[in-house]
Parts: C-alpha cells; structure tokens; sequence
C-alpha cells in the first residue's frame, strides 16, 4: 500500500494510492487527524469494505505534503555508504547522527528552497523509514518489525553552513523533500537490496543500492533506541550515497530552475524543484 499526506481545498488531508487516484482516509478515519496518527492502525486498512476503495481525488487537483508532516522525531544518519573504492574499509565504532526538524520539510512537486545566504546547496538523495510500532532498546533482530514504511527523501544541505557540525546546514526552511508516499513495509521484504538513484536536472549523481550501507537499517533502530524511545511516526533518515556536489570536481551544486529527482527501487520517484528563498526568485 502507498499512503501519503496532502492539502485538497486548503484542508490538510491523507490517503491511500489507488487505480485512478487517492482514497480519502480521513473521510474514513476521521478520529485520526493525520497520517503520523494513523500509523498504529494501518492495519485497518484490511478490513475496508470494496465500496471504500473508490478514489476520491486524483493527483492532479492535490498539493503533496512531506509524508509525514510533524513528526516527533527526525533522526538522520551520516556518512552511512561505504566507499567501493576502498578495499579494506573500517566500519565505525557507531552510526554517525544529526537532527532535522519537522519545519524543514517540504513535499513532492513542491519547491526546495535554496537559500540565498548560500552557494553550497547540495543534493543527498536517502531512503526514510517510518516507525509503525515505538520501542526502547529494540533488539536487531526485530528491529524490522517495528517499521510502518519505506519513503524517499531530498536530504539537502547547506554545505557552507555546515562547519564542525550538521545542525546548521540542514534546518533552513523546506531543504528537506520527504515523498511522494510511504510504501507499508510489507511491500519491502529485504530494505537493504534497493537501488537508489539521484538524478540532477536528468544527470545522474548519485546511484548505489542500499546493500552499501555501512549500517543496516536494522542496525540504526537497534542504535538509536538505546538511547530514545522510538515512537510511531518518527522518521528515519538511513544516509545519502557517494556523488554529492562538494565531492566533485568541479563541485556541484543546486540553483534556482533545476529539477532534483530520488528514485528508489519498489518505493517510488520523489521530484523537487528548487527555488531561491528570496521573494520573487
């Protein structure tokens, strides 16, 4: 199943892909008030009626928004794909980690905004996953079972704000490209035989498969719920791969007028223009 957050008539709304369009869950759901609420009970959604299952809107009269519009949490891995030109790689002694906040996130088809205080916007094409079941200290081995969905995600960065730390370079408003849906996790048997591509005005810049993670998917929620209780909805950042701009020679970076697309294997094509800060631009 496909679920995603959007706006139709100036109401926020969320939904269900479909043959033709989008279901309206909630007009069906009504007690809860967004996806991030719904998460727990995805599992409802087997028990619609065939009368239910009708679209309600097609994608062309909705605005997309980030899947998750607020969630509690956003954890993000770096540095997390191995370099194949490295024969002898040393994994880290742990994940490396930042935050993004929920206010700098923006939704598919929709602008990424470059900031006009920088020269450095960089693309960083990742895979999101979507806590569906919270916990403390979930063991590796279950960690799986705790993921309501797999997402794309444009996890921009401003390289020049980005000094001895990450927290600057990645917050500006609407840096973050977080769609087009969540795609439920049992739809993804195996999260670490993906591939993953990053595309640059129809260039690709990035492309590997998520087997290249230095840390597994299940590795990260293992990690990081240690020291956090996970809760559902929380999203899951799992690292970009090598070809980022400021890596390349010459660097390359995001201007008003391109286009950046993450697509990934079974999950979907997440497309962002971009667009200066500046009013008007």
């Amino acid at each position: 199943m496909k679920l995603l957050s959007f706006t139709v008539n100036d109401q926020n709304k969320y939904g269900l892909v479909t043959t033709g369009g989008i279901i309206d869950l909630q007009a069906l759901f009504p007690q809860y008030g967004s996806l991030l609420d719904f998460i727990p009970c995805i599992h409802l959604l087997d028990k619609l009626p065939p009368s239910a299952k009708k679209a309600n809107y097609t994608f062309e009269e909705i605005v997309f928004l980030p899947v998750i519009t607020n969630p509690k949490k956003i954890i993000c891995a770096g540095i997390n794909y191995g370099d194949k030109k490295i024969t002898c790689y040393e994994k880290p002694s742990a994940p490396v980690l930042f935050i993004r906040f929920a206010d700098s996130q923006t939704g598919h088809l929709t602008p990424l905004l470059k900031p006009e205080r920088s020269n450095e916007f960089d693309y960083e094409g990742e895979m999101a996953l979507v806590i569906g079941r919270g916990g403390r200290n979930i063991p590796q081995q279950e960690a799986l079972s705790h993921i309501a969905g797999y997402s794309c995600y444009m996890d921009s960065s401003v390289r020049d704000w980005q000094h001895s730390w990450f927290t600057a370079g990645k917050n500006w408003p609407a840096t973050g490209g977080f769609g087009p849906w969540l795609v439920t996790a049992d739809e993804i048997s195996d999260p670490q035989k993906l591939n993953i591509t990053t595309r640059l005005n129809g260039q690709t810049v990035q492309q590997d498969n998520t087997s290249s993670m230095v840390y597994s998917v299940a590795e990260l929620i293992a990690y990081i719920s240690t020291f956090t209780a996970l809760s559902p909805g929380d999203v899951i950042l799992t690292g970009t791969p090598g070809g980022i701009g400021k890596k390349r020679t010459p660097p390359l970076f995001m201007r008003p007028g391109d286009i950046v697309e993450v697509e990934i294997e079974r999950i979907g094509c997440l497309v962002n223009p971009v667009c200066s800060d500046a009013i008007g631009k």
